[in-house]
């Protein structure tokens, strides 16, 4: 069994298995290769092979304990024929939300549009740098995806005033986002996820009492869901105040902290299996400062289930040669 099943199944504490958001693609030189030719990043996405090749390249730098595919959780609006498109500097674009569009839609053909990310983890599970590795498979949560949908862009600065007006609208999406986040969840593991991550990356937008209907019950309707084909789930919910809660009540196989937790706190609160946490801009610093705050994280969970990651993905002026040394300082703890 690889180690981060270990971790996730086993609850095994001996083990420091490591596998990094966004390890596949734009610090490497060789990735921002491919990239440089396929300037349309949906289309790029959507080319089984490319994809493959991006998701292997650093485990052939990087003593890493998984592969996780090259997508993004936005092919699940695009499957559903929003318009998607990806600017420079700006981030993700959606066309305009056709509610008559979106409920016409089938499983037939949303598998066919997005089937190159199943051809893709197909290819990946089957390749030699996975041996004794595990593949991992991943969906936006259904907030976070409703949140890209309505609002049609990043809601970095906030959410449109007017957001939350239509609740006929935002509960018709939900019910269509669930059933196609779990057609989509459910052919990623039969082309060969092994595991499958729960990106929430904007949970922390809502309030305390928002978190229930928006959060809660429809990350743990999907939760259920995985665990009934029998294959681990590791849940996200970026910016939460309250992770014990979202443990308690999603209940996840694991859970993924961001870099504005206290680690020492969530090591006290949570029970099951911890990932992730260090800030990604340490990475930007020195040796001796990646090697502490890995550490800091290594020492605080030594006794308690952990696989080492970090609060949110790899910066894209990060160095290879540091993400190297971090790497090689979890294996020799």
């Amino acid at each position: 069994m690889s180690l981060i099943k270990e971790v996730l199944i086993n609850k095994r504490t001996d083990l420091n298995p490591v596998w990094i958001m966004r390890q596949a693609g734009r610090y490497l030189p060789e990735f921002r290769d491919i990239r440089k030719q396929n300037p349309d990043f949906i289309k790029l996405c959507l080319n089984s092979k490319l994809s493959a090749e991006i998701t292997l390249q650093p485990l052939r730098r990087f003593e890493l304990d998984a592969a996780i595919i090259f997508s993004d959780i936005l092919m699940l609006p695009y499957g559903l024929n929003q318009k998607v498109e990806f600017i420079k500097n700006i981030g993700p674009i959606l066309g305009e939300l056709d509610l008559k569009v979106i409920s016409k839609i089938d499983e037939i053909d949303f598998v066919e549009k997005v089937y190159p990310v199943y051809k893709a983890i197909e290819m990946v599970s089957r390749s030699e740098l996975v041996k004794n590795k595990i593949t991992i498979g991943f969906v936006g949560a259904p907030w976070t995806l409703l949140v890209y949908m309505i609002n049609k862009q990043s809601p970095k600065l906030k959410l449109n005033d007017n957001f939350f007006k239509d609740n006929f609208l935002i509960n018709r999406i939900l019910i269509i986002l669930e059933k196609f986040l779990k057609i989509h969840i459910k052919n990623q593991i039969e082309n060969g996820a092994q595991v499958i991550q729960i990106f929430d990356s904007w949970a922390g937008l809502l309030r305390e009492a928002d978190l229930p209907n928006f959060v809660y019950i429809p990350t743990y309707n999907l939760v259920n869901y995985i665990k009934s084909l029998k294959i681990p789930v590791i849940c996200f919910p970026r910016g939460i105040k309250n992770y014990k809660n979202y443990c308690e009540i999603v209940k996840p196989d694991a859970i993924c902290i961001d870099y504005q937790v206290d680690p020492l706190q969530i090591s006290k609160d949570i029970k099951i299996p911890v990932q992730g946490g260090m800030d990604p801009k340490v990475l930007l610093t020195d040796k001796e400062n990646i090697k502490k705050e890995s550490k800091k994280y290594l020492d605080i969970f030594k006794d308690h289930p952990y696989i080492f990651n970090l609060g949110h993905g790899v910066l894209p002026e990060t160095n290879p040669d540091m993400m190297d040394y971090l790497i090689k300082s979890i294996k020799d703890y």
